[in-house]
């Protein structure tokens, strides 16, 4: 153990040296967002009894950037990342994660001692729990077990601790995942690997080996879904165990394994991870900033590079979406989660990743050309944005043809990626049905979020019409793109519902939240201010701009009624929720009326107040979404927000930090520099340039020219 401490701490003192600073990693705490909520204040409501808010739902474990392994703890099942920072005892560790409620897969367990196949977790304590980039460690009280884990991009290793004497185990609980498990096997390979498969809604399979010998596994009971032992030969030394994945097969699992972690020791497999994100962590270094600061900065970059994750194996094989292994010369990654990502994280992993990009990008097209639509996420058509934006920076590397054809289809057929598409073309809108009573869980179209998020996509999908020369289509779109204005009420001043007949939905409480009735996990203040491809033509329906400013005002101060509860609708400004994502972003339209400072109030309370919360610091205020919640903190932090994810531009606000180097694609560095400490910018410069509406291309940033921000 000393040794692996000297390693590491020799490693450390190398990156301080080279970066004049303590290592990015060490400011990254992988525990935030594990904790939830429980300061009704904090949440704007009582929560029912036996709730859990929905804060963060993250995990604490090993991964790499975009990884296919995320090799994690799990506190309960069925619970969005299986690790609840409340929870007391240890059930498993994982490979697969995402901060949401599936995945989970290949749970394993070091054990000793008698178990039985209902009871085999262990008690374990946050003293005696640790975790950075790329490692994590507990010890499990029922066993005196530590447990120590890192990874790489197809596998994890684990280095189990045992006391002495005690005889050496590991439970395999194949059964068990947060997705439907269908059947699964476990088989020993010769006397120092195991392999077999779980299967979900595909085949996961593994291969691992082991430092000590196998000597039998055993059936925990005599159920199917009882779990396995897997009993190794004592030894006075860790029983170490290199296991790697593939969604292909045995034999492209042992091969993954043996490309990444042959002649690899646990301390340079952990070093090399801590590497990697010492790498990425380093492409946005900022100066200045509180220490806090710094911590929720790098800790929100970090959670920002996890998801989507790797399904290609290392010779390039997947299997697709039509259940066919096959190898077509990018990697594959799983479809992002774009409803919410699209607003900022995508446009992050662009900036700094775009090699993953485009692969993520040429992957959804695969799945569009299997199942004839370009793919999206839980509501909306936002790979649109996605593409777009991408596409419009600069990014190549995918077949940008075939993605425009696609996204058109997803626009103009129903039956695909867009419900109602017909509709929506027809009439212009998206009706709601007549419902007397409505309640909170009430399901029907969401169809004043689904025109106003067509709207966008329209717009987004117009932009690459332009951009690769279908000037028809883009006129088509753009029309479209302003079908947001047919659901605005003047006699209220907010989006609402209309009837099939065009008439207004009766008995309209705009404080009232919907999973999706007329809204799409929101209320009517928090869907209004949406079109951040037409900010002046919102504003331009109300009769003048003082009207608007007060509907704004009123937007972030008429208060939360605490007897409206939706589980993922919480922490509020006024009736602005930046615990769910519908609103991120609403404050910017302030700057359209040249009330820049009011935005930036809200946003400074925010990143003061909405993040690191809770008693242990480890609460966010929403679910992060697999990265949007952390990319949101990351691009306010910087000073350059993606206001409109699917054009080229970022919106300049006040940054927290004195100087930010932003490290391009190109190799160039670009600067934002702050002057001065206030919510009210006087001045912006992009190189040599004065900047006069806010905006910064990201043909700038690419140039490596400085932007300096300066305040009064």
């Amino acid at each position: 153990m000393v040794k692996n401490l000297l390693r590491i701490t020799v490693f450390m003192t190398m990156v301080t040296a080279l970066y004049g600073q303590k290592p990015l990693t060490d400011y990254v705490n992988p525990f935030l967002g594990t904790a939830p909520l429980t300061n009704s204040k904090e949440i704007g409501y009582r929560p029912p009894a036996g709730w859990r808010v929905w804060a963060g739902l993250t995990y604490p474990g090993s991964s790499v950037p975009n990884a296919m392994v995320q090799l994690s703890p799990i506190t309960e099942f069925g619970s969005g990342a299986g690790y609840e920072y409340e929870d007391t005892v240890i059930y498993a560790f994982t490979h697969t994660n995402k901060g949401h409620w599936n995945l989970c897969h290949i749970p394993v367990l070091p054990v000793t001692g008698e178990i039985s196949d209902r009871d085999f977790g262990s008690h374990y304590t946050h003293e005696n729990e640790e975790a950075s980039p790329g490692y994590y460690r507990v010890l499990l009280d029922r066993y005196n077990i530590n447990a120590e884990l890192t990874s790489t991009l197809h596998c994890g290793y684990h280095k189990y601790t045992f006391p002495a004497g005690a005889e050496m185990k590991i439970l395999f609980n194949l059964a068990a995942s947060n997705e439907r498990v269908r059947d699964w096997e476990i088989n020993q390979q010769g006397d120092f690997a195991i392999s077999g498969r779980q299967r979900t809604g595909g085949n996961i399979y593994f291969y691992a080996t082991t430092s000590h010998k196998v000597t039998g596994i055993d059936k925990l009971g005599d159920k199917r879904w009882s779990p396995s032992v897997v009993k190794f030969e004592s030894s006075d030394k860790p029983l170490e165990m290199k296991i790697a994945l593939s969604f292909v097969s045995v034999e492209n699992a042992k091969a993954n394994l043996e490309a990444e972690l042959t002649g690899m020791s646990f301390d340079q497999t952990r070093e090399q991870a801590q590497k990697t994100w010492e790498k990425l962590l380093g492409k946005i270094e900022v100066n200045g900033g509180s220490h806090r600061e710094k911590e929720l900065f790098y800790s929100c970059l970090y959670r920002s590079f996890l998801w989507p994750a790797l399904r290609s194996d290392v010779n390039g094989d997947f299997t697709d979406a039509s259940g066919q292994v096959v190898n077509k010369g990018f990697k594959y990654y799983t479809t992002p989660s774009i409803w919410d990502t699209y607003r900022n994280k995508l446009v992050l992993l662009c900036m700094l990743e775009p090699e993953v990009t485009a692969d993520v990008i040429q992957s959804m097209i695969d799945i569009g050309e299997k199942r004839g639509f370009m793919p999206t996420f839980f509501h909306g058509d936002h790979a649109a944005a996605f593409v777009s934006g991408s596409y419009l920076r600069g990014l190549r590397g995918f077949d940008v043809q075939s993605a425009y054809n696609l996204l058109l289809r997803n626009a103009t057929v129903e039956g695909g990626t867009r419900p109602h598409i017909k509709e929506y073309i027809e009439k212009g809108y998206i009706s709601t049905p007549k419902i007397d009573n409505p309640h909170v869980e009430t399901k029907a179209k969401a169809g004043v979020t689904k025109t106003l998020e067509y709207a966008y996509d329209d717009y987004c999908v117009a932009q690459l019409a332009k951009a690769l020369g279908d000037e028809q289509n883009y006129d088509m779109l753009m029309k479209r793109s302003s079908y947001y204005k047919n659901l605005f009420d003047p006699s209220t001043g907010l989006m609402r519902g209309k009837l099939d007949d065009g008439s207004w939905v009766e008995n309209f409480n705009p404080q009232y939240p919907y999973y999706e009735y007329m809204y799409r996990e929101a209320n009517a203040w928090q869907s209004t201010f949406f079109a951040p491809h037409d900010s002046k033509g919102l504003i331009n329906l109300f009769p003048n701009a003082e009207l608007f400013e007060q509907q704004m005002d009123k937007f972030f101060t008429i208060p939360w009624d605490r007897k409206h509860i939706a589980r993922n609708v919480s922490s509020f400004i006024g009736q602005y929720c930046h615990g769910n994502q519908p609103d991120h972003g609403a404050q910017y339209l302030y700057y359209f009326i040249g009330k820049q400072p009011k935005a930036q109030k809200v946003m400074n309370k925010i990143m003061r107040d909405l993040y690191g919360m809770g008693k242990e610091g480890n609460a966010l205020c929403g679910m992060d979404d697999a990265g949007e919640m952390s990319s949101w903190y990351v691009f306010s932090a910087i000073g350059l927000y993606p206001y409109s994810p699917g054009d080229a531009d970022y919106i300049v606000s006040v940054p927290l930090f004195d100087e930010t180097k932003i490290q391009m694609s190109n190799s160039n560095t670009c600067k934002v520099i702050k002057k001065n400490n206030s919510p009210e910018i006087t001045s912006i410069s992009c190189g040599n340039e004065t900047v006069t509406d806010f905006f910064i291309s990201y043909q700038n940033m690419l140039d490596g020219n400085n932007i300096v921000i300066t305040t009064r």
